[in-house]
């Protein structure tokens, strides 16, 4: 699991790996980002990465293996995440748009009041993974299994979950706007908290 090294700076932000600054503070933030996609692109495993606040644009992250990452407040656009295998990594507060999740394999993984627009995730496995307080709009969600996921507080708007396995997964207090279900067994998901 990644190791948070406060920003030499002082401003309190998580330095990003490789660095004793945060993204904010370096001085050549577009060769810091340089730095890190050819480290991406050169490993498959990738394990205890911190890039809190970077920036990725047509970044292919396909058959990479993520482990223990932190990226927090990570813009993400254009990227592609096919056969990706994603364990205890931390996306919160990070932003995608036009993101492709296919065929990839997710657990443990949080996208904690993530802005997620214009995605698609399309036949990959998303178990225990948090969407808690997510911003959630365009997006497909189709042939996933979704077990035991939260959506607890989200905002669904042009959502489209299609043949999902949604079996415990929690939706209490999200704010659904022409969110569709279909053949997926909401049956045995949670919309509301049971009274006791």
């Amino acid at each position: 699991m990644f190791t948070i090294s406060p920003c030499a700076a002082g401003c309190g932000r998580s330095a990003i790996s490789g660095s004793n600054l945060c993204f904010v503070h370096q001085v050549s933030g577009e060769q810091e980002t340089m730095r890190i996609i050819s480290d991406i692109t050169e490993k498959k495993k990738i394990k205890d990465m911190v890039v809190a606040g970077m920036h990725f644009k047509d970044m292919v992250f396909s058959q990479k293996e993520l482990y223990g990452c932190n990226f927090r407040e990570v813009h993400f656009s254009q990227c592609v995440f096919s056969e990706t295998l994603m364990r205890m990594c931390y996306f919160d507060f990070a932003e995608f748009s036009d993101c492709q999740f296919i065929k990839s394999d997710m657990q443990f993984v949080s996208f904690a009041v993530a802005r997620i627009i214009d995605c698609s995730f399309k036949e990959s496995e998303l178990v225990h993974v948090n969407f808690l307080g997510a911003s959630i709009s365009r997006t497909v969600f189709s042939t996933l299994n979704l077990y035991n996921s939260r959506y607890i507080n989200a905002d669904l708007e042009n959502v489209i979950f299609t043949d999902c396995n949604v079996k415990r997964t929690n939706y209490v207090a999200a704010r659904q706007k022409n969110t569709v279900f279909k053949s997926s067994n909401t049956a045995e998901a949670v919309f509301e908290l049971e009274e006791a």
